[in-house]
């Protein structure tokens, strides 16, 4: 197959580049040759900027594809410009939208497909969702070949998986209380990229794919304080943690208030039942115990990623004072 990657670097698509070409798929990366990721040897990369529609049609000028993925599309202007360029030049066009997308809080649990797609707290998702309806209209108008992939929370060793990032370790190496949203008790879903990428890769080409949606999740469940139980433990000290809503915490720092509410507070357990019958290989092998350890591994071995945000550590004890009254 020949595929083209728009983006192709990121947390996610750093895992799927590398397990594409092992599949043999003669993969092209369209980017700006901006990233701090290398790109794996044996891909051929496009130099071309996709939000600038004269760079992008001379960077694909002659090219057709198996399919496309757009790793960085998300509003309806960045899907028009996707479908306008690849209408007719590829037998698949691949969103990338968001787990987020799905009814917050869901009436039901586990998440399927089918879910209904609402969330009322966060502009991101509602950006995604849009972009999902316009490319089911495109579909059904003009049979434009769309897949949409919704990934959750999905990691690699770069990131921890709460908000303050590093400066929360720190915290916890210090002996300091950390902050941990809601009461600790609702359930998070964590997939590992290496794990994601079995999934997606297998959705490219797949005919039983076009015009479907797949979420691609791990399923492993956790509570937040067990996540933040398992981080500290790869750190190897304890986490004293100090319970906050989720809302309290909002009003502390407004820029996490649309994520927290809009996807982390509220509980994630995800059906991956259709992706499964879509690619029987399928499975997850990387549970966060081993995940926690990379990404706190990671994060050591260099003084340079241990940077501490002075503003949110202040924000935290204030929280937590908050909490003890």
């Amino acid at each position: 197959m020949k595929v083209l990657f728009i983006g192709g670097t990121g947390i996610i698509s750093s895992a799927c580049t590398p397990l594409a070409l092992t599949k043999g798929i003669d993969l092209y990366l369209l980017n700006r040759g901006h990233s701090d990721r290398p790109t794996p040897q044996g891909v051929k990369v496009l130099n071309g900027d996709i939000r600038d529609r004269a760079s992008a049609e001379a960077a694909l000028k002659g090219h057709t594809w198996d399919a496309v993925v757009d790793w960085i599309a998300f509003t309806t202007d960045h899907i028009q410009n996707g479908i306008d360029l690849f209408e007719g030049k590829t037998g698949q066009f691949v969103f990338i939208s968001s787990a987020s997308a799905y009814q917050t809080p869901p009436s039901t649990l586990p998440i399927t497909e089918s879910t209904l797609l609402d969330n009322p707290h966060w502009q991101y998702s509602r950006n995604k969702i849009a972009c999902e309806e316009m490319l089911v209209d495109a579909y059904q108008k003009r049979k434009f070949p769309y897949t949409i992939v919704r990934p959750s929370h999905t990691y690699d060793k770069t990131l921890l998986p709460f908000e303050g990032g590093y400066t929360v370790v720190e915290r916890m190496r210090a002996g300091k209380p950390v902050v941990v949203l809601g009461d600790g008790t609702s359930i998070w879903t964590l997939t590992h990229h290496s794990d994601f990428a079995k999934g997606f890769i297998g959705l490219l080409g797949n005919s039983h794919a076009i015009g479907e949606s797949y979420h691609i999740t791990s399923d492993e469940w956790l509570t937040w304080d067990q996540i933040y139980d398992l981080v500290a433990a790869a750190a190897g000290v304890e986490a004293k943690k100090v319970h906050v809503p989720s809302e309290v915490i909002g009003r502390f720092v407004p820029e996490w208030e649309a994520g927290l509410l809009g996807d982390k507070a509220n509980s994630s357990i995800f059906d991956n039942s259709k992706i499964k019958r879509a690619v029987p290989e399928f499975q997850c092998t990387v549970p966060f115990s081993i995940g926690a350890r990379e990404i706190v591994n990671w994060h050591l071995a260099d003084p340079a990623r241990q940077q501490v945000d002075a503003r949110v550590d202040g924000l935290f004890d204030r929280m937590i004072e908050w909490a003890s009254r």
